[in-house]
């Protein structure tokens, strides 16, 4: 199977949600954690914001690439990006478990291909050669 892209971005509008949900920073970054898992993805870090008066900002580094979220609890609505490299994670796995636990009851999606392999410049392993790091010199 050939590769045609070397990502998937899904934008996501979040309608109608939970807006207690939406103003919990825990209960965010914990299900933004658990759909990267459910989704097959593998969490390098994840960092998350409480506004004042409301709403969440975050997101989840994957080593696939990565999950954000914006809430707007006053109006019962999220932004999400669901940006996944390869093809061992399904973004529409982390999708299908946020509208749930959101309680989204209107949603809109955007799938964009991201690096698509007939636009890049490829290198062959001599043309590419091997990355060496410099020490710290510090």
């Amino acid at each position: 199977m050939k590769i045609e892209q070397l990502g998937r971005h899904i934008l996501v509008e979040f309608y109608n949600c939970d807006k207690e949900v939406l103003n919990h920073h825990d209960l965010i970054e914990k299900y933004m954690n658990e759909a990267a898992v459910k989704a097959k993805a593998t969490i390098v870090q994840s960092a998350f914001h409480m506004f004042n008066p409301w709403g969440v900002s975050g997101a989840v580094i994957i080593q696939e690439s990565h999950l954000t979220i914006h809430t707007w609890p006053e109006y019962g609505y999220a932004s999400v990006d669901l940006f996944t490299c390869g093809d061992s994670v399904d973004p529409w796995i982390a999708f299908d478990y946020l509208k749930e636990t959101l309680k989204a009851e209107k949603t809109e999606t955007t799938e964009i291909a991201r690096g698509l392999v007939d636009k890049i410049k490829h290198f062959s392993n001599e043309e590419y050669g091997e990355i060496k790091f410099k020490p710290d010199t510090k």
